[in-house]
């Protein structure tokens, strides 16, 4: 009888404990975290285009970016806290690949030359699991719709905080930029 109290027991503290997190603790560092990486919104409305993308900018503080703080060869949430994403009105090609209207991820696969960049489906609620403390993404492969390399080139001067544009020319490129480094992803109509 007083093990299965105390089984009991046990069991009520841990939902509380659970509960408390999952309430209170896991929105406040969510809160704090994004005053680090402040979210920014991105639009570009012309040319029969009608784009946004919404992200959290980190900045650089003193830190080797690229190939440290973000690893090369591994998928990389694209800035910080929730998943970059991206949204487009109509159908558009990036490069010479058609996507559908809709929104997605973003995640991007940094290299030292070049950049895979993934337009994904799903848009999970964190970019990194906290099992692995940050260092794998919640990025689910099979719900990808679309991936492209593109170059990486070096800035003519160094970007304190990451930072996603949208360019205007012919091609409209999405450019993500941050320390001496910035990728340019053409887009089309």
């Amino acid at each position: 009888m007083k093990l299965k109290k105390w089984l009991i027991g046990l069991l009520i503290t841990f939902g509380a404990l659970f509960l408390i997190f999952k309430f209170i603790a896991w929105p406040y560092m969510q809160g704090e975290t994004k005053k680090i990486s402040p979210q920014k919104v991105e639009t570009y409305t012309q040319n029969g285009m009608d784009l946004s993308v919404t992200y959290s900018s980190p900045f650089k503080k003193g830190r080797v970016i690229f190939g440290n703080l973000v690893p090369y060869d591994a998928v990389w949430r694209t800035g910080a806290n929730h998943p970059t994403t991206f949204a487009t009105k109509t159908a558009i090609k990036i490069i010479d690949k058609d996507l559908p209207a809709g929104l997605y991820s973003i995640w991007t696969i940094p290299k030292k030359d070049s950049w895979s960049v993934i337009f994904n489906s799903e848009v999970p609620d964190w970019g990194v699991t906290l099992i692995s403390g940050g260092k794998e993404t919640t990025r689910n492969a099979e719900t990808d719709v679309l991936k492209v390399e593109v170059p990486s080139n070096s800035l003519a001067a160094e970007r304190e905080n990451f930072t996603i544009s949208f360019d205007d020319g012919t091609p409209v490129t999405l450019s993500f930029s941050w320390d001496e480094t910035i990728v340019q992803v053409p887009i089309n109509n």
